[in-house]
């Protein structure tokens, strides 16, 4: 059997896909991979929360999977919809990358070496409002691109800083001067941010059971509790929503945030329990933060 791996074309992407074909060959599995252009690519240049968020990352390849025309999808789970379309399953969260952001400045000294005014570039609703949260006084201004372009955006002083996933920089094996990993009880990271998210159809029991091979406890658990939590709170790529669950040994803890675009209103809820349990924990945090209020800013449409 040859396993045909839809991926989108960016290095980074390209890098995810190789990861997973690496550990399927090590497993005796054949593997073939097929590069998607998403409608996210095509639309480099405009804001997502425009056109159907990050989800745009990952439609095409969703659509290949019912077509056939490839056999497993191979995504950031940080760009899926807390739903998927029917006929597909999510069969694999490899071990996870560091979920933190990092703010990346063009001289030392991270949130210091800002002065008043100073250009974050950052390509979230959520990163904005954390952003903003954080120093108010900062213009948190749009970007687009891959991480290279990124990279090249803030070296030609286009931008003060940016602010980037770190599990990024780490598979790509780049180590720009000035990154300052940002912590993550402040900096709360976004839905899934770290994994990798291997679908396949539901109907393939064969290749879900080979998938199944690569799949972490820890990583899935963390996956489900945060999914189950966007989930619930029905939101989407207008408002930002931050969720993260850390494992230690049997014992979850989630945390979930829902903030105003301008950082100026913050809703935070926490949960503990048992992993095996992680679906419900992710539950119980969003209903915490829908008591506190957080459907009015869920259903703030000037967010986008």
């Amino acid at each position: 059997m040859i396993l045909r791996l839809g991926t989108r074309g960016s290095r980074l992407a390209l890098v995810q896909c190789e990861e997973v074909a690496a550990a399927l060959r090590v497993r005796g599995v054949e593997t073939e991979t097929v590069v998607i252009r998403t409608s996210g690519d095509r639309l480099a240049q405009v804001a997502l929360a425009d056109f159907g968020g990050k989800a745009l990352f990952v439609k095409e390849i969703e659509e290949a999977l019912l077509a056939g025309t490839v056999d497993v999808g191979v995504h950031s789970l940080k760009d899926m919809p807390a739903e998927l379309p029917g006929g597909l399953a999510l069969a694999a969260f490899p071990a996870r990358e560091d979920p933190r952001d990092a703010l990346l400045t063009r001289t030392a000294g991270g949130w210091s070496a800002l002065p008043t005014g100073a250009s974050v570039g950052t390509s979230s609703p959520r990163r904005r409002a954390m952003v903003l949260a954080r120093r108010p006084d900062l213009r948190a201004d749009p970007i687009r691109g891959n991480v290279e372009t990124r990279l090249e955006k803030l070296s030609v002083g286009a931008y003060d800083g940016i602010v980037l996933a770190l599990a990024g920089l780490r598979r790509l094996g780049v180590s720009p001067p000035h990154v300052l990993p940002l912590d993550l009880d402040e900096f709360v990271p976004a839905v899934g941010q770290g994994v990798l998210a291997i679908e396949a159809r539901e109907a393939d029991r064969e290749v879900l059971e080979l998938l199944g091979r690569l799949d972490d406890t820890r990583s899935r658990s963390e996956a489900l509790a945060e999914r189950a939590f966007l989930r619930r709170l029905g939101a989407d790529c207008h408002t930002p929503v931050a969720g993260h669950a850390r494992m230690d040994r049997d014992e979850l803890t989630v945390t979930g945030v829902v903030t105003s675009l301008d950082g100026a209103t913050v809703l935070r809820g926490s949960a503990r329990g048992s992993a095996s349990g992680a679906e419900r924990l992710g539950q119980v945090v969003a209903e915490a933060l829908l008591a506190k209020g957080a459907r009015t800013l869920l259903d703030a449409r000037g967010n986008g």
